[in-house]
């Protein structure tokens, strides 16, 4: 009886948001509203116990949002400049090979601005480019969708780790690396299947090369940057040394280029990158400096708690709350480029007049109603773990899936990145289930939570939210059913891959 109650919540913003179309803002809202009832009148929970939960959400939800709202800002800084626009028009020239531009604009840059961005503009920016090219609207939805999923945990800056990191409690050591492995190696799946995408399996043989070389670096230089703790700027970095070799991978597949390649090497070009090479110069310095990391991590935000507990005897042990070192956050590194990246593109007349203004409105239009969202599942995630709610559904979810639970924890995350649009929020409300039923179960926490973040991540990009901005962007409104259906069959094959690195993981540790 417990399983099912503690299941409602879940049950409810999944049936909202998949069968009745609400937003996550609304939906959320209700699953916490939910969570909070049922914790109160079946699980014992008392006003003193949801007061701290509420104080303790509070602290987690400042730390998510502090990173997305300012990784928004960023990229809202760079995006005003037209720097976005600068370097998606420059890299068509590289090639007329229509896999490779595939490969390139759809892969490769769309990861490069899903670990700047993300918030859905991959698609948004990538999908016209590629109709422009002369793909079908369909593909042109479908490859940058593919292409991104890879880089969304490491992306905007890292949020959705953060995320994971803020509701399990756990450290980056503990967690990156196993993420980051997935992840990586899922990347190449992703790359074969956008060639795949655009010419069939006879681009896939043709480019599998291309491919592979692209997946390594990339793959690579995300685990070894999440490795040493700079996992906020991961996805970024791996994008970004996937365009580092695009020039050189491009001339072994160059069709019939035109006559523009030296658009790459102009000023324009330089200027559109400056403020990525000073985002990542300024998280280099702080992090690696230890002067200045010491000196920004003097000022911490955090709460003592006192023991709780319910009157069913669930106990919440005293500790304090989650720490903000409010100066050395990846947010306000993420601030600090931000203003120093203005002051460049400025000093460079990039920006027309009202340029600020555009700037803030952009940023808190979009932010708006994702912080909602996330501020209210991370309210009912802690109130579900406080109440015990959570180890209810973790002994159910143990019981009931038994030794295949590690085949079944990625499908848990994607469900959630479906059902909330995000992987931060799949984070937010499955992270603490997955952990304790892994406990339960006494598998590896970090491969489990590699597969929750990883399998999230994936599915991410079918969440209704993302096809309808794609479509909307690639002239399909409308027609989402049909980019649905064909993202369906690829995103299923990745977090079936998933699935088997787990056991795979599981077993070699």
């Amino acid at each position: 009886m417990n399983y099912i109650l503690a299941s409602i919540p879940i049950i409810i913003i999944l049936v909202l948001m998949v069968g009745f179309r609400w937003g996550a803002a609304r939906a959320g809202g209700a699953g916490y509203l939910s969570a909070l009832i049922i914790a109160f009148l079946f699980f014992g929970a008392n006003p003193e116990l949801l007061a701290y939960a509420h104080a303790r959400a509070l602290l987690l939800t400042l730390d998510v949002l502090f990173i997305i709202w300012a990784a928004f800002l960023f990229y809202r800084v760079v995006d005003e400049a037209g720097s976005i626009h600068t370097i998606g028009q420059a890299l068509p020239h590289l090639t007329a090979d229509r896999t490779m531009q595939a490969l390139i604009i759809g892969w490769v840059f769309a990861s490069f601005l899903q670990g700047v961005g993300g918030f859905g503009v991959p698609v948004a920016v990538v999908a016209p480019l590629l109709v422009g090219l002369g793909f079908t609207p369909l593909e042109a939805v479908i490859i940058p969708s593919i292409g991104h999923g890879w880089a969304v945990t490491f992306g905007s800056l890292g949020s959705s780790f953060q995320a994971l990191m803020a509701a399990t409690g756990l450290d980056w050591h503990v967690l990156a690396a196993p993420s980051s492995v997935f992840l990586s190696l899922s990347g190449i799946l992703v790359g074969l299947m956008i060639a795949h995408v655009s010419e069939g399996w006879s681009g896939l043989r043709r480019l599998v090369m291309a491919v592979l070389v692209y997946g390594l670096v990339m793959g690579a230089v995300q685990v070894l940057i999440a490795s040493f703790g700079l996992w906020n700027i991961a996805a970024f970095c791996g994008g970004l040394a996937g365009l580092l070799i695009t020039p050189s991978l491009a001339r072994r597949y160059r069709g019939n280029p035109n006559s523009q390649d030296d658009v790459l090497e102009g000023r324009d070009l330089a200027i559109a990158l400056s403020g990525y090479m000073i985002l990542i110069v300024v998280t280099l310095a702080i992090q690696l400096i230890p002067a200045i990391n010491e000196f920004l991590g003097k000022v911490v935000l955090t709460m003592q708690f006192p023991q709780v507990s319910t009157g069913l005897g669930y106990v919440t042990p005293a500790g304090a709350g989650r720490k903000i070192a409010l100066f050395r956050h990846a947010g306000a590194i993420l601030i600090y480029a931000s203003v120093i990246s203005f002051l460049v593109y400025q000093g460079a007349g990039k920006y027309q007049r009202g340029a600020i203004g555009r700037i803030v409105n952009g940023t808190l239009r979009r932010v708006m109603s994702s912080s909602v969202s996330i501020a209210s599942m991370v309210t009912m995630a802690v109130i579900m773990e406080n109440s015990g709610m959570t180890e209810a559904l973790a002994r159910g979810l143990a019981e009931g899936t038994g030794r295949t639970f590690p085949f079944v924890a990625p499908w848990i995350g994607a469900i959630g990145a479906f059902m909330t649009g995000s992987n931060t929020n799949s984070n937010v409300v499955f992270a603490a289930l997955q952990m304790r039923t892994a406990e339960l179960l006494g598998y590896t926490i970090a491969i489990i939570l590699a597969a929750q973040t990883a399998g999230a991540a994936l599915a991410s990009v079918m969440a209704p939210t993302k096809v309808v901005v794609g479509a909307s962007t690639a002239g399909m409104a409308g027609k989402e059913g049909d980019v649905m259906r064909k993202l369906v069959i690829y995103t299923g094959l990745l977090v079936l891959f998933i699935s088997l690195l787990t056991i795979i993981g599981l077993w070699l540790t």
